[in-house]
């Protein structure tokens, strides 16, 4: 599973989410690939489903793929809530 996590600039906060995103999955039995990456560079780049910040998933809406929305990138427990169902269901071949 290869996912994109996004920033204003694409490498602090971005990179901290991504870092987050899979030692919650790994936690939970689950491999995720990923890359971090500034909202000018994500438009468009393939991947499963992107997560970022409320704001920056605004920008993002037109992706052709799921975006998850995170309101506090501080608060795990809410990354681990929004994000594991996705990685869940998409493991299980959902989409």
């Amino acid at each position: 599973m290869n996912i994109v996590t996004v920033c204003g600039m694409g490498f602090g906060t971005s990179l901290m989410l991504l870092m987050d995103i899979q030692s919650i999955a790994k936690a939970q039995g689950y491999v995720v690939d990923g890359e971090a990456t500034d909202l000018g560079s994500a438009k468009g780049k393939p991947c499963d489903f992107m997560v970022a910040s409320s704001e920056i998933a605004n920008e993002l809406k037109d992706e052709p793929v799921e975006i998850v929305a995170i309101t506090n990138i501080l608060d795990k427990k809410e990354i681990e809530e929004k994000v594991m169902p996705v990685i869940k269901r998409m493991a299980e071949g959902g989409k």
